[in-house]
């Protein structure tokens, strides 16, 4: 049973609706404030171009979001059949306090390079290092990070 599903983690459609509300209301008063405020057209044109830009990353959040992580004994992958690392490519599991790692979550060194990869909120992935949470809930991606220690450790 190499394909069961070990742990499963998700964005709850409340962490949705905050994340995406705060990113998309960020945009939209920048946009405002471009609009509004007496400025030299460089500065406006600035706010209109990072203001567009939030909105953007709003919706590239919000469809991301809707994806879940299957950890499963071979692999770490997203419920678009997006494969992060294969078990046996991980060599840390890292989700200390004072780790380089989402909001929420934790961080996985593995043996080789990945190929870069960004889900906002999710996961995104940057040459050895795949890091994973944002909206997730922490209990969540603790256990999926406590199940991860473990198939590395030969306890599963």
């Amino acid at each position: 049973m190499q394909d069961e599903i070990v742990a499963q983690a998700g964005a709850s459609a409340g962490r949705r609706i905050i994340g995406v509300g705060i990113v998309a209301a960020l945009g939209l008063l920048l946009l405002y404030v471009a609009v509004t405020a007496a400025m030299g057209a460089v500065w406006q044109v600035l706010l209109v171009a990072v203001g567009a830009l939030s909105l953007w990353a709003a919706q590239v959040m919000w469809q991301a979001t809707a994806l879940t992580l299957h950890l499963t004994r071979d692999e770490l992958r997203d419920s678009a059949g997006t494969l992060l690392a294969r078990t046996e490519d991980i060599v840390t599991v890292d989700r200390g306090a004072f780790a380089f790692k989402p909001s929420n979550g934790f961080m996985l060194k593995t043996v080789d390079k990945q190929p870069r990869g960004w889900k906002p909120g999710i996961w995104w992935r940057v040459g050895r290092r795949v890091a994973i949470g944002g909206v997730i809930p922490s209990a969540e991606a603790k256990f999926m990070a406590d199940m991860i220690t473990a198939m590395k450790a030969g306890q599963i």
